[in-house]
Parts: C-alpha cells; sequence; structure tokens
C-alpha cells in the first residue's frame, strides 16, 4: 500500500514542480537552479506535506505550495551542501557547481532558496496561516545552517560525542523533516496540540532517516545512493558509526573515494564489532519516538500511511 500512495501523492508533487518552476533570464540560471531538481528523487519531504495535511482533515490540493516551498529549499541545500563538501555527484548525475562553477551554483541554490518563500506565500491558505508557515520555514532554515556548521565543524575534531552528533542531524537533517510535517499541519487547519505532534513526528523520524543514511553511505550501492560508497568517512564526517567506534577504541582504516576495498573492510569490521548494529538500533529508536508522536491522531488510512513512511526511513535501500 505504502508504495502506491506515495507514488499518487509524488505526482502530485512532480505536475507542480513542472508547473511552478518557470524559467527566467538567464535562463541559464534557472537550468543550474533545476538540474537537480530534473533528476528526480524521492520527494518525501513535500509528501509528508501533503500527508499531515489530510491527516488533520485538510485537502492535498491546498498544501501543494507549502509541499513545493519545501521540496525547493531541500534542493537548495544539496546544492550549497555539495560545493562544501566538494562532491561531483549526487543523485547519479554531476553536482551543479561540478557543471557550472562554485559561484554560479551559489546564485542557483539562492535562488531556489528565494522561490521557495515565494511560493509558500502564495498558499491559497488563510492570511494567518501562511504567515505561521513562512515563521515555521524560516525556522527551519537557520536550523539547517547551523546543523551544517555543526557537521563541518566536527571534520575537524577527533572527539565528538553521540549526543553533539544527535544535535547536530536534529538541526541539519530534522528540521526539515520537522517543518514538512508542521506546514502541513498548519496549512490543513489542524489544532496547536495536532501541529506540536506532528513536528515531533517529523524531528525523530528525520534523525532516524539520517542515521540511517549515515549507514546506507557503506552498505548502500552506488548507482542507488547515487553517489561514491563511503565518501561520508572519507570526507571525514563523524557520522554515528565512527563515533561508536572511537568509543570503543577500535581503530578504522582509511577509506579512499571510489575504492571499493577499504569500503568492504571498514564495514567489516563495524559488522564485527556490532556497530553497525548498534547504529541500525538507535535509527530504529528515533523512528519509535516518531511514531508514537501520532498517537493523539485517530486511527485512519492517512496515520496508517504515515507511519508506514516512517518505517521505511530505515528500510530502504537509497
Amino acid at each position: 500500500m505504502l508504495e502506491n500512495e506515495l507514488r499518487k501523492r509524488k505526482e502530485l508533487v512532480e505536475s507542480a514542480l513542472k508547473e511552478i518552476i518557470h524559467k527566467g533570464k538567464p535562463e541559464e540560471l534557472y537550468e543550474a537552479s533545476i538540474h537537480l531538481l530534473k533528476a528526480g528523487g524521492k520527494r518525501l519531504r513535500p509528501v509528508t506535506v501533503l500527508l499531515t495535511a489530510e491527516l488533520v482533515g485538510g485537502k492535498s490540493e491546498d498544501a501543494i505550495s507549502a509541499a513545493i516551498a519545501v521540496e525547493l529549499l531541500h534542493n537548495f541545500t544539496l546544492i550549497h551542501d555539495d560545493i562544501m563538501d566538494e562532491d561531483e555527484m549526487r543523485r547519479g548525475i554531476p553536482t551543479v557547481h561540478s557543471l557550472w562553477g562554485v559561484p554560479y551554483a551559489i546564485l542557483a541554490g539562492d535562488t531556489l532558496h528565494a522561490l521557495s518563500f515565494e511560493i509558500l506565500s502564495s498558499s491559497r491558505a488563510p492570511p494567518e496561516r501562511v504567515v505561521r508557515a513562512v515563521e515555521i520555514l524560516s525556522k527551519a532554515c537557520v536550523e539547517i545552517c547551523e546543523g551544517q556548521w555543526m557537521d563541518m565543524e566536527f571534520e575537524k575534531r577527533e572527539n565528538v560525542s553521540e549526543d553533539e552528533y544527535l544535535e547536530m542531524v536534529g538541526k541539519k537533517t530534522g528540521a526539515l523533516y520537522e517543518a514538512s510535517a508542521m506546514l502541513g499541519g498548519v496549512i490543513g487547519g489542524g489544532e496547536e496540540e495536532e501541529i506540536k505532534a506532528l513536528g515531533s513526528y517529523g524531528r525523530n523520524v528525520g534523525i532516524g532517516f539520517q542515521i540511517y543514511d549515515d549507514i546506507l553511505d557503506l552498505i548502500g550501492k552506488g548507482e542507488e545512493i547515487g553517489k561514491d560508497r563511503g565518501s561520508d568517512i572519507a570526507e571525514g564526517k563523524k557520522t554515528m558509526l565512527v563515533i561508536r567506534a572511537r568509543e570503543l577504541g577500535v581503530e578504522l582504516p582509511e577509506v579512499r573515494k571510489r575504492d571499493e576495498d577499504s569500503v568492504e573492510e571498514i564495514v567489516e569490521i563495524l559488522k564485527n564489532f556490532g556497530i553497525m548494529d548498534y547504529a541500525i538500533r538507535r535509527a530504529e529508536e528515533y523512528v519509535e519516538r516518531g511514531k508514537k508522536a501520532l498517537e493523539i491522531f485517530p486511527d485512519c488510512k492517512t496515520k496508517k500511511i504515515l507511519l508506514e513512511l516512517a518505517d521505511f526511513m530505515i528500510k530502504r535501500s537509497y
């Protein structure tokens, strides 16, 4: 059921993206801006917006502007992340800065950032709901920047605690999932208690998503994850796996980009010392916290989809 339900809402998002993302001048600016959007993606964040709007009794079509705003903002962060990490591939295609250069990529990302708020502010929801939605998305932007700063700072440090890591991913990844879930609740006319619960759902599921994403960086197939395996650890990222290994006194060999043998070696070590299983359990714990937040809602089809979506976050292969 989940796959079909996600596909139906993803199609709404894709259709709206084609209509809303206009090409202006300079034409190449917009070509660069939508480069990653055209490559597809799971669209989990905008789909979450639509689902949470439905859960509180709203309509998907009323929340489509908020959903598109979230997806544009997400792609803005991807463009800038790739610049900072000097990554050459994303979603199986060359990154924006590798094609157009860093200065132009920065402008392309900035354009998506501005468009996301322009589109959100044009929502046909009541004005007070739109204002609240803009406030929520703005707060998420600030947290994403805080989280990205922390992530980069951690690369310079040997000792990063698990609590610091969780705070970082809560901001860098959890904040936008939290905003996505809350936006649907706000635009759909949810009560304050419902919106708060949806935020908790999004935040916790987002953290679980990121922990599992760190795992997929090592065990996923390159063509599925859309980048080189082991790239996070090769770049010095302090993932939960790396942090746990240090806490246990396990020395990890160097991982080299595009070197499958070095990736397989580190995966074997992480499995043998129970580190991989530990990270999976932690991801599961956060997903369960997110699911628990939905207990205030009566059982219904949409709630079931959101619960299944939460589980999908830590069972996907990409």
